[in-house]
């Protein structure tokens, strides 16, 4: 029988050779860890579609394997910006390991993960070795940690993964056991323990799945094996995830237990500075608030998490108590999408159109906007700041004052044109000498609306009430394709069906108004239900994944049914939602 380990990383610790010309090593110190966390953030990548899969929001989410990975990626980023070598190269690179961990958590999973490396870094930066011994006990305070940073902590989770890896790790090194057997005792451990919760936790197992949290975690222990034995790291496996009916007893799991954590649609993250004495306060009321509760950090600075459907609260416990929240993040967990973050992070800081040689005036517009047409939209209604976001993407409060301070004017109104976004544009005017006042718009068609009354001239406080009131007038509907099954008030949807969501149409409740299953007939459908007597124009966005032929339909059909009403329509190029609509 032949070798079949891959080669791996070169560590320069000591080692002996095995038979198949492989060099493992007997201790882990700071370059075999810097390598183990880069390989780690390689296979979490590999890795990430289908530990997405195992989630049960029926709608496109970031989710757990993207979250671990972007995570890993501002650690790695933090270990490329500091030596490898050299007398400090130690203290360092575990400094980088913490440091970059918690500043660039993203998700529950990502910040529980941030508090298992900031654990494992700080135990063996104090350590002359990382022997078998060392390593365990590492692994150890990496587990106490990340329970000390859960609110709530529940078995069944990435905590129970960690934690029972880390008792069989501690077992096997003060068994004399060697740092690459004492790994494999902790991934065999981890295994096991990962195949049990779904026992531990019902909504796994009425899902069919286990935890994608531990299964994330077991990667770490893989890439230590890759880098301390030559391991090869396995390689993804095709996943279903949970089938809709699956995902229904799911539901009712949730409802049964009284913790229905799938209607906690938002997660609000920040970082706080605030008294480590307030803390436990601040961990407390966010609990009565929300769930997901995790607080990672120290000495006055923390990365905070949690799911939520009081976004405003989320922000008051902190101010409350006296802290400081800055970069505020909050995510529609129905809405956001992987692919489209990544897309953002490829061009960070966002695209602030036309800020060169921008003409100056009383008060400028920043907007945000879901897609290239909607941007020249806004440039041609007078916007002098574009910042991409929307729908599926929330921009962060440093990109949205980065175009507060390019724009031409101490006087700025802002158009958020998300729900999720509101409450980030709303802490603009406590970071600039400028005067900024937030316009809270809720799509594109509301913004739009608002920009037909928007005077250059006149100040922030007169634009920001004739454009809230512009605003208001309008009824906003959108079509978009459920990517996972589910259940809902007007009943069962299936992946791939087509959906139609309103948002402020005073006879009809906010949310998803109709199922069905080609685009035609749920725009058909949305549109039959907005368009009411009074309503005298109907405003027609085109998404990236319109059709011309679909476009025909709607022309068609508003000629038919309402010939009175005038329609409008534009190129917005917003992904994922094929038509929006803004109805007055």
């Amino acid at each position: 029988m032949g070798c079949r380990r891959r080669p791996r990383p070169t560590a320069r610790v000591s080692g002996v050779t095995s038979l198949c010309g492989v060099t493992t090593l007997e201790h882990l110190n700071h370059t075999a860890l810097r390598d183990t966390v880069i390989t780690f953030r390689d296979a979490m990548k590999a890795h990430a579609p289908g530990l997405n899969k195992l989630n049960v929001y029926p709608v496109p989410d970031g989710d757990t394997g993207t979250n671990m990975a972007r995570t890993l990626d501002a650690v790695v980023a933090e270990l490329e910006s500091t030596d490898s070598e050299g007398d400090g190269a130690h203290a360092a690179t575990y400094d980088a390991i913490s440091h970059g961990s918690m500043m660039g958590a993203r998700g529950n999973s990502g910040v529980i993960l941030s508090q298992i490396l900031r654990g494992l870094s700080s135990s063996l930066k104090g350590a002359t070795e990382g022997s078998a011994t060392k390593v365990a006990e590492a692994l150890k305070a990496a587990s106490s940690a990340a329970y000390q940073a859960v609110l709530k902590p529940i078995e069944g989770t990435i905590l129970t993964v960690v934690r029972e890896s880390a008792e069989a790790a501690h077992n096997a090194a003060h068994e004399g056991q060697s740092l690459a057997g004492m790994l494999r005792t902790a991934r065999n451990a981890g295994r096991a323990a990962l195949a049990r919760t779904p026992e531990l936790l019902p909504v796994l197992k009425d899902a069919g799945v286990v935890d994608a949290g531990g299964a994330g975690f077991l990667l770490f222990l893989d890439s230590a094996l890759h880098v301390v034995d030559g391991e090869p790291i396995p390689e993804p496996e095709e996943i279903d995830g949970p089938s809709a009916e699956q995902l229904e007893a799911a539901a009712h799991r949730h409802s049964d237990d009284g913790v229905d954590v799938s209607e906690l649609r938002y997660e609000v993250m920040y970082f706080l500075h605030l008294d480590d004495a307030q803390i436990e306060a601040f961990k407390h009321g966010w609990g009565e608030i929300g769930d997901s509760v995790v607080v990672v950090g120290g000495e006055g600075l923390w990365n905070c998490h949690v799911h939520t459907n009081d976004i405003g609260a989320a922000i008051e416990v902190a101010m409350d108590l006296g802290g400081r929240p800055k970069q505020i993040r909050v995510t529609d967990l129905f809405e956001e999408v992987a692919e489209e973050h990544d897309r953002r992070e490829d061009t960070l800081g966002g695209e602030h159109k036309g800020t060169a040689g921008l003409p100056p005036v009383n008060c400028a517009v920043v907007a945000v906007s879901s897609g290239d047409g909607l941007s020249e939209l806004f440039g041609q209604l007078g916007v002098q700041g574009v910042v991409t976001g929307g729908q599926t993407l929330n921009p962060s409060t440093a990109e949205l004052l980065a175009a507060v301070e390019a724009v031409n004017s101490d006087e700025v109104v802002v158009l958020p044109n998300n729900k999720n976004i509101i409450p980030v544009a709303q802490q603009l005017d406590a970071l600039t000498t400028k005067t900024v006042r937030v316009v809270p718009t809720e799509t594109m068609p509301e913004a739009l609306s608002a920009l037909i009354v928007y005077d250059p001239e006149a100040d922030a406080e007169a634009n920001h009430e004739e454009m809230i009131s512009a605003a208001d007038s309008v009824a906003s509907g959108e079509i978009t394709q459920a990517v996972r099954a589910t259940r809902a008030e007007v009943g069962a949807i299936k992946k791939g069906d087509w959906i139609g969501l309103v948002r402020g149409a005073p006879h009809l409740p906010n949310g998803i108004a109709v199922v069905a299953g080609t685009l035609d007939e749920a725009t058909l459908a949305l549109l039959e239900r907005l368009v009411v007597p009074g309503r005298e124009i109907v405003t027609v966005v085109e998404g990236a994944d319109a059709t011309p032929g679909s476009t025909d339909v709607i022309r068609a059909w508003l000629e038919e049914h309402h010939p009175d009403v005038q329609v409008e329509v534009h190129r917005g190029g917003q992904p994922l939602y094929p038509y929006l609509f803004g109805v007055e």
